[in-house]
């Protein structure tokens, strides 16, 4: 991870404090799970110990406020360190939004849910910021005429100004909705149409998903937010529109290799595999409808 924001004045000192003096920065969106990178940072630090120090402000009511490192504190806690190296920079709130959201953006893998987040933090410290000059973070200091603050932001993270705004949409999602779009049992556009629901009208959307065992194509998605809007979306309706893609279903059912591979010669390509099922499904359906009429 770059080191850019930790490094800002190199006349900073790097102090050591105790990891129970240390806590997380309030309405932190990136999470922190011991997943397979975790693994990895808690083997390097117990072989090197932490060499990037964190960055923190002081916390008012006690302790330091964690703004980058959160994963590695984790990490250095698993280990069983008692200290950590710090670095404590004065900042205000949106100062501190503003450096912990470029910090973090910089992981190879974030979740939409955490990108959502962290760019609607973002674009609202930036807002506060307005055109001062006296801010700690120079490139958004830099407010040039013309530009609104979600353009700025779209320059800075690599994105269009419009998908700034798409992924923001997702903050409106209930959590059961934004869960399924991390585990990926949802798209991102039919996400964001379906972020237009109400509240009520997304639990109700839950219902109608049980209920077909399915999840809204973009399609979908932009009907249901139609019918919102409209005022005319109802839990009936819902599931008429959410029950399609099971009835569409039966006409692509579709198999594994690995699955049917066992049940064939080696040596059967794919469309010898195919024309064996359906000349065993022909006979299966013949002696289905001799039993039906005995």
């Amino acid at each position: 991870m770059s080191n850019d924001v930790e490094s800002k004045d190199t006349q900073e000192q790097v102090q050591q404090i105790p990891i129970s003096e240390l806590h997380p920065f309030e309405g932190h969106p990136f999470r922190v799970v011991d997943d397979e990178a975790m693994t990895r940072t808690v083997e390097s630090i117990s072989q090197f110990g932490v060499i990037s120090p964190l960055l923190a402000r002081t916390d008012p009511d006690g302790g330091y406020e964690i703004i980058s490192g959160h994963r590695r504190c984790h990490a250095a806690e698993l280990v069983g360190l008692k200290t950590l190296p710090v670095i404590v920079r004065e900042m205000n709130d949106d100062e501190a939004i503003i450096a912990m959201v470029d910090s973090n953006l910089q992981r190879e893998t974030i979740l939409p849910s955490e990108r959502a987040w962290a760019y609607k933090m973002k674009l609202d410290a930036m807002k506060h910021q307005g055109a001062r000059k006296d801010l700690t973070s120079v490139q958004v200091a830099q407010k040039l005429p013309g530009k609104t603050s979600r353009q700025l932001l779209g320059e800075q993270v690599g994105q269009s100004q419009d998908q700034v705004r798409r992924y923001i949409r997702l903050t409106n999602l209930i959590p059961e909705l934004m869960d399924m779009v991390d585990e990926k049992k949802i798209a991102f556009s039919p996400a964001v149409e379906i972020s237009y629901l109400s509240r009520e009208e997304q639990s109700q959307l839950l219902d109608a998903m049980d209920y077909a065992q399915a999840t809204p194509s973009l399609s979908q998605a932009q009907r249901l937010k139609k019918q919102s809007q409209e005022g005319t979306a109802t839990l009936d309706s819902m599931c008429e529109i959410m029950n399609e893609v099971k009835k569409d279903d039966l006409a692509h059912v579709t198999f594994k290799a690995n699955d049917l591979r066992k049940y064939f010669p080696k040596s059967y390509t794919p469309q010898q595999m195919e024309k064996t099922i359906i000349k065993l499904l022909e006979q299966w359906q013949r002696r289905r409808q001799r039993d039906q009429a005995r």
